[in-house]
Formats: C-alpha cells, sequence, structure tokens
C-alpha cells in the first residue's frame, strides 16, 4: 500500500530574518529558497526555506510577518532536533558564532546520546543531538 502522506517541514515564526537565517546556517542548515506571501498587491510575509545539506527536502520554513508582530512562545512548544556528528566540535564552532548551550551536554540515560540545547534568536530551542557512528 503507497504512503498517504509524507513529512513537508516545520515552520516557525521569526522577528529578524538576517539573525535567524545566520543561526540556522551555523546550526549546518542550508538555505533553499524564500517566498513573499503576497495580499491584496502588498507582502505580507516572507518564508525562508531551508534544508540539510545532501537532503532534497526543505525541511524547516521560517515566516516572517512584516507588520512588526511579535510572538509569545506559549507552553505547548517544545522543540525541533537536530543530530550532529561531533557535539563537541559544534559547540565550539557555534560559540565563535556567540550561540552557547542553555546548559553543559549530558546524556539522558547511561551509554545514551549526549545532547544539549540552544536557543534561536526568536527563543526557540533547538535540541542537538550527538548521533556519531550512526
Amino acid at each position: 500500500m503507497p504512503a498517504m502522506t509524507r513529512y513537508l517541514h516545520t515552520m516557525v515564526r521569526i522577528t529578524d530574518p538576517d539573525k535567524s537565517r545566520a543561526f540556522y546556517e551555523a546550526l549546518g542548515f542550508e538555505f533553499r529558497r524564500d517566498m513573499d506571501i503576497v495580499r491584496d498587491g502588498a507582502v505580507e510575509a516572507t518564508n525562508y526555506f531551508f534544508g540539510i545539506p545532501g537532503e532534497d527536502e526543505a525541511v524547516l520554513e521560517l515566516t516572517f510577518n512584516h507588520d512588526g508582530r511579535t510572538y509569545d512562545l506559549g507552553t505547548g512548544y517544545g522543540h525541533i532536533a537536530i543530530g550532529v556528528d561531533d557535539l563537541d566540535g559544534t559547540l565550539s564552532q557555534l560559540a565563535g558564532q556567540g550561540i552557547e548551550p542553555e546548559k553543559p551536554p549530558y546524556s539522558v540515560r547511561a551509554g545514551g546520546s549526549r545532547l544539549c540545547f540552544v536557543q534561536d534568536p526568536d527563543g526557540y530551542r533547538i535540541e542537538l543531538i550527538e548521533r556519531a557512528g550512526r
């Protein structure tokens, strides 16, 4: 039986496209394209699509609304997770760009993967999971 659904992307709203793009590119995402949302002849929002190098699909959509609004993340948002081969090396590279983990890396169980969280410019939590050898 053929699959009836497939994952397309995650969308998060942003308030500063330049800062957000720099942050996600520092995490290894690559910018794929942008698309203006035009309503009644005016640009209402711009969507920025990012993907993982070597993967065909854009998996992250950042949406900037041009009306100056801000956002409350609320209590239901959890995080976005990405895998990295070398967590310490990744954190060292991110530190060079002013991105620091919320707290030092840890494992949730003995022998489990190491992980930590960073926050993007709008406060979204991004989980970095060391996936060496997988």
